[in-house]
């Protein structure tokens, strides 16, 4: 009996230039996820990581993006992206299996025509934390933290700007990755904040989870905080 790959390719439609490109997609059934870091980082079982293959790039124009972002494009935009983006790009194929090198660039791709098309700032927020996670995965602290102060501010731009209502991400979550990211980036003042903002909000939130995580890590932080003074 044949053997299935975890991986199939399938054919995009760029948002921005209208042409086909070929990206790889990975089955779910192979999948796994072992455990979370504190920052809701998924730890997966086994050699596949799907965080590699979140972005799609198309191959005619170099137009980077994720699921998350709109179809719409704002007046000019795509004249923008159009000289800023596709009239620089060199033709790579990211439409095969990727290493962690090449996700991290997908990644740094999808952010900077994020920020052009001006995409939400949950959406920039998502792509950076993924980016460190990924610099995690290779013990580059520097870069990690880089990145990690990068999704803390949007996800700050987010919570004070954008409805997050009718997105996957609650406010209480938002507020918790934003104490978090700002507790692994060496900003504890600040994060203890936001931790106390995620623990005023137990009465009304149904995210149990994410208000024990961040008691949990409150603590953590009062200790660290008292032993440095």
């Amino acid at each position: 009996m044949e053997k299935v790959s975890p991986f199939y390719e399938k054919q995009e439609k760029c948002l921005l230039c209208q042409q086909t490109f070929p990206t790889t997609k990975i089955r779910t059934s192979f999948v796994k996820v072992k455990e979370h870091d504190t920052d809701l980082k998924p730890i997966y079982e086994g050699d596949i990581n799907p965080l590699f293959y979140n972005v799609k790039i198309c191959v005619h124009c170099g137009f980077s993006y994720t699921d998350d972002f709109a179809k719409y494009f704002a007046p000019n935009v795509k004249e923008e992206l159009q000289e800023k983006v596709a009239s620089q790009w060199v033709s790579q194929n990211y439409g095969s299996l990727r290493t962690i090198h090449q996700a991290i660039n997908s990644y740094k791709l999808a952010i900077y025509n994020g920020m052009i098309k001006r995409e939400k700032h949950l959406t920039i927020a998502g792509l950076a934390l993924r980016t460190a996670w990924l610099y995690r995965d290779l013990e580059n602290s520097a870069q990690e933290i880089r990145f990690l102060e990068m999704a803390a501010k949007q996800y700050e731009y987010a919570y004070l700007n954008e409805d997050l209502t009718a997105t996957q991400m609650s406010e209480v979550k938002v507020l918790y990755l934003i104490a978090e990211l700002l507790r692994r980036s060496g900003h504890l003042e600040e994060a203890a904040t936001y931790f106390s903002k995620v623990i005023e909000k137990q009465r009304i939130s149904n995210d149990k989870k994410i208000i024990e995580m961040a008691r949990d890590r409150w603590y953590e932080l009062r200790e660290t905080m008292k032993h440095s003074s």
